[in-house]
């Protein structure tokens, strides 16, 4: 298999289980990240969402899948395609999410790109709409 083909299917099974678990897999995350690994979210910490920000290991994530379980249920969550090209990787999706604070729900695309090394993810970002996202935490 190719370091491609084997990215891919690392991204296909954690991201499966992430949508049937409702967000409960979060130790299979962790399990693919690198201990150094560069972590991004489009947010930036902004609109109530500090967790949603720029992470330089995997220890800190912590961080961020805490604030994101405590204030959201996962609703739907799709990875429906997935583009490599050598050492990265791209899910396209959607995804829904209910901030539990209010009630208000978020349905956005959702884009997130990964690079790998040895199998280890070293790099990620997360793209989706922040408009909405301030709309549901305001």
């Amino acid at each position: 298999m190719s370091d491609e083909a084997r990215n891919v299917a690392i991204l296909k099974k954690a991201y499966s289980n992430w949508s049937e678990s409702k967000g409960g897999n979060v130790d299979e995350w962790m399990s693919i990240m690198a201990d150094d690994i560069r972590f991004g979210s489009i947010a930036q910490g902004g609109h109530g969402t500090p967790y949603l920000t720029a992470y330089q290991s995997r220890d800190a994530l912590g961080e961020y899948f805490g604030g994101l379980l405590r204030d959201w249920q996962m609703i739907e969550y799709s990875a429906d395609e997935f583009v490599a090209q050598g050492d990265r990787v791209v899910m396209l999706g959607h995804c829904t999410w209910r901030y539990k604070q209010n009630g208000k729900v978020v349905s956005t695309p959702k884009a997130d790109a990964w690079r790998f090394a040895a199998g280890k993810a070293v790099e990620f970002y997360e793209y989706y709409d922040t408009a909405k996202l301030r709309d549901a935490t305001s």
